[in-house]
């Protein structure tokens, strides 16, 4: 592939898991852990590997995908190949409102983690992280993708002293009754924890800057959710065990409760604070990658002005598609805050990404067994369509069970989406009709 010649493959098997878990092990681990106790109580361990299986039955789909076709922009590639250009756009179009979205919340939270340390102008700080993170991926995917790794290690090496110096204090009756509001606690909170293991995929979307891309993506994939899965157990695990149910459902702040019962509270929040910077850098680096490849990808084939598709003669990076994003992500800081529509307006496009990717799985074995042969990460026919329309199920049920917490988000994405819709006209009106590009 020509796009494999332009863009520089900067990025080996650590980087790949470092993104997925970069992307997923975010914010959330930090807030997230204590609504969901309060509605399970201690059988939130429970729910927490229940809650990955609708990612994990996805993430086949991707593992399959990335070892097919690897390409950057995958998730507007795919579907633009095999499945329709106009729902292509639609969905990525969509995802940039998302992506600002992300990008909003991301940079909120670690202002504030920042504030802990020293006191920091919020929007002004928010805008100075954009510039610095989306400078760092203009320099180059292998610099991004070092960085990245640097903080995924340092984050696991907090979270795995936290672990071990937790244990050792953890109360055994904090687990008792284990099932303290019953199954229908537990079932409940999944639907709150299924947000913990977005972006697992993330690395197919520099698919065409990854080495060994049809080896590296799907057994990075593996590590990154396996991996993720016991790290929210271990950290919620000790949490509760230090906390107990009543106090960790109470908790604003979990970990650094946690981590306070073990070292005061006055050492803790330094310690904790630059731990969750950490954990919010690697999902801000992570999603300012496979942003502005969404650009690059639409820039490409056509979908957006052609400048969006350039590549750097010098570092080998979408520069035209890294400054789009950064705009995009700048113009969002002029919008209010309102943290829990913003998670539906995020979720509710990556949840539809997920679906066009399946229906791409189901077209290629349909239709390309050439494609097909060549996956590195071998499934048959009828396995990947299985594993794909039971990724179409659990994405769609997600999407709809959101309707009932804020309706607002929906009714503002459908609005950005006929501002998309305008668009794509207006590109396409004098442009002659032209079939599917043939995949390489």
């Amino acid at each position: 592939m020509s796009e494999l010649r332009e863009l520089k493959q900067g990025v080996g098997l650590l980087p790949v898991v470092a993104l997925g878990l970069g992307t997923a092990i975010g914010v959330s681990i930090f807030s997230v852990i204590a609504p969901a106790t309060e509605l399970a109580g201690p059988a939130m361990l429970l729910a927490v590997p229940l809650a990955a299986i609708p990612m994990f039955v996805i993430a086949v789909t991707y593992a399959f995908m990335g070892s097919t076709l690897p390409t950057s922009g995958a998730s507007y590639e795919w579907p633009r190949r095999f499945v329709s250009e106009k729902l292509a756009f639609a969905i990525v179009w969509l995802r940039i409102a998302g992506n600002v979205g992300a990008m909003f919340i991301l940079s909120l939270v670690l202002v504030r983690y920042l504030s802990f340390l020293i006191p920091l102008p919020t929007k002004a700080a928010m805008a100075g992280l954009f510039v610095i993170v989306f400078g760092l991926n203009f320099f180059g995917v292998a610099l991004a993708a070092s960085i990245q790794t640097v903080l995924m290690v340092a984050l696991l090496i907090f979270f795995g002293i936290f672990s071990f110096a937790g244990v050792p204090a953890v109360d055994p009756a904090a687990f008792t009754p284990f099932l303290s509001q019953g199954w229908g606690g537990v079932l409940a909170t999944i639907p709150l924890l299924v947000g913990l293991f977005f972006g697992i995929e993330a690395a197919t979307e520099v698919g065409g800057e990854v080495r060994n891309s049809r080896r590296n993506i799907p057994l990075g994939i593996a590590v990154a959710i396996t991996t993720s899965v016991v790290v929210y157990l271990l950290v919620a695990g000790v949490c509760l065990g230090l906390l107990g149910p009543q106090g960790l459902g109470a908790s604003e702040t979990p970990v650094l409760d946690a981590v306070a019962v073990l070292i005061g509270e006055e050492r803790a929040r330094p310690v904790v604070a630059l731990a969750a910077i950490a954990a919010i850098g690697t999902s801000l680096n992570a999603l300012c990658m496979t942003f502005s490849r969404s650009f690059y990808a639409m820039g490409r084939a056509g979908a957006l002005p052609e400048v969006f598709g350039r590549v750097h003669s010098k570092f080998g990076t979408p520069h035209y598609a890294l400054a789009a994003a950064f705009t995009a992500c700048m113009v969002g800081l002029l919008f209010p805050v309102n943290l829990a529509a913003l998670f539906l307006a995020v979720n509710i496009p990556v949840l539809l990404k997920f679906c066009t990717t399946c229906l791409s799985a189901i077209r290629i074995v349909r239709t390309r067994p050439d494609l097909h042969e060549q996956a590195g990460f071998k499934l048959s026919s009828k396995a990947v369509q299985v594993w794909a329309v039971l990724g179409i199920i659990m994405a769609i049920t997600v999407t709809l069970l959101g309707i009932s917490t804020d309706w607002r988000p929906y009714l503002i994405l459908a609005g950005w989406g006929l501002v998309g819709a305008i668009v794509y006209i207006i590109r396409h009106r004098n442009k002659p009709a032209a079939g599917q590009e043939p995949a390489s």
